[in-house]
């Protein structure tokens, strides 16, 4: 977006916002935030959060419908914390049902291997099957159950994007 380039007699004061925000939901706030009249300034990756960037934007603080645009900014902001909590979910129930799995078969394992100690042969390989089992079957559990959650929320997913994206044609038109 190209800046406005003023003569010394037109002082234009700017108000500034600096954020941290995923990096995967990075492109979006810089495509959208110019719809609220922002201009980006760059961006740096904080110390200690490889996951997140830091993102700089300025903008005119004589902006024409002000109180409005920044109505909108919240709502889309608040879509964004949805989309993000939706996305959480996919992951979230899978790899519970996998740590519980794995820890369930790390039981056995140890019941076998007190079962070596105590020189009782059967009793570990009985108690060993279901720990191996235990052990590698997380990871495919973890794949199955994620998928089928991504299947049931992607729609929401794409909902919330187009409610996102409709609140910054809205601001947008309030630009010009």
């Amino acid at each position: 977006m190209k800046e406005e380039i003023r003569d010394r007699n037109n002082f234009v004061g700017f108000e500034y916002k600096e954020m941290t925000v995923k990096k995967t939901m990075q492109s979006v706030y810089l495509d959208n935030y110019r719809d609220f009249g922002w201009i980006s300034e760059g961006d740096s990756v904080p110390v200690g959060k490889p996951e997140y960037v830091t993102l700089k934007f300025k903008r005119d603080r004589k902006i024409r419908n002000k109180a409005e645009l920044t109505r909108l900014q919240r709502q889309f902001e608040t879509y964004v914390t949805e989309i993000l909590n939706l996305e959480a979910l996919k992951t979230r129930r899978a790899a519970a049902t996998a740590f519980v799995v794995g820890i369930v078969g790390t039981a056995f394992i140890t019941g076998s291997v007190f079962a070596v100690t105590a020189e009782t042969v059967a009793a570990c390989v009985i108690l060993a099957i279901p720990g191996f089992i235990g052990w590698s079957i997380p990871y495919l559990l973890y794949r199955k159950i994620k998928r089928k959650k991504t299947e049931k929320i992607d729609p929401q997913i794409t909902q919330k994007y187009e409610e996102l994206y409709t609140v910054c044609e809205r601001a947008n038109t309030l630009l010009e």
